[in-house]
């Protein structure tokens, strides 16, 4: 049994060092992905908090350089046939403004007896929606509301 053990080693030992031979070439490095759009969004880039904020230089001057919240409506008068409304800013100035006057994130697109209807851009990136429609009333009606 023993020699059988030890020829069937010596018989081997050929076998096993032929089957050493040269190191097999390197494969070849795959190819980069590269994502392609096809109409979808990047699954990569973060999609919270990537809207735009307006900054102290895109604002403009006067009434143009508000937004929205930061805004009262102080007063509604009739100016030749046409409602007119006088606002007040966070800087305490007041302000006359017409229907199509731009405000910072928005457009008056009608002046009521009320107060405003603005049209707000919406910078939010998951909205489906650019623009909406907000009504700033009177200082006096929304505090008759609440």
């Amino acid at each position: 049994m023993k020699t059988a053990l030890a020829l069937v080693a010596l018989v081997a030992i050929p076998f096993t060092a032929r089957g050493q031979g040269a190191p097999p070439a390197a494969p070849a490095p795959p190819e980069s992905y590269v994502y392609t759009v096809d109409g979808r969004r990047d699954p990569f880039q973060n999609q919270v908090g990537t809207g735009t904020d307006a900054g102290p230089a895109e604002r403009g001057e006067g009434a143009a350089g508000l937004t929205l919240s930061e805004i009262t409506v102080r007063g509604v008068m009739q100016s030749r046939g046409s409602l007119i409304a006088m606002i007040q800013g966070a800087n305490n100035r007041t302000y006359v403004i017409h229907p199509g006057d731009r405000l910072a994130d928005g457009v008056v697109r009608a002046v009521t007896p009320e107060g405003l209807i603005v049209l707000q851009d919406i910078n939010d990136p998951l909205s489906s929606e650019k623009q909406r429609e907000v009504r700033k009333l009177l200082r006096s009606l929304e505090g008759a509301k609440e």
